[in-house]
């Protein structure tokens, strides 16, 4: 447990004693292995503005309903 806590001690110091923390970017040059066409990119967007103004625009365009207390 001593080892344990010692080298756990020795990766954390320089991190805690350093006023900026040191940041590392994995960075690669190779061309992308396949190319993402137009209908994947198209479907792609689609979702993701279906996903996320999905529900606000279903609760806007129920907003009255919302308002009536029954």
């Amino acid at each position: 447990m001593p080892a344990l806590l010692r080298t756990i001690a020795r990766r954390a110091a320089p991190v805690l004693r350093s006023p900026f923390p040191v940041l590392r970017a994995n960075m690669y040059s190779k061309p992308p292995k396949e190319n993402i066409g137009v209908v994947e990119t198209s479907v792609g967007l689609g979702v993701f503005t279906l996903t996320i103004l999905g529900p606000s625009g279903w609760i806007l365009a129920h907003l009255e309903d919302y308002k009536k207390k029954e």
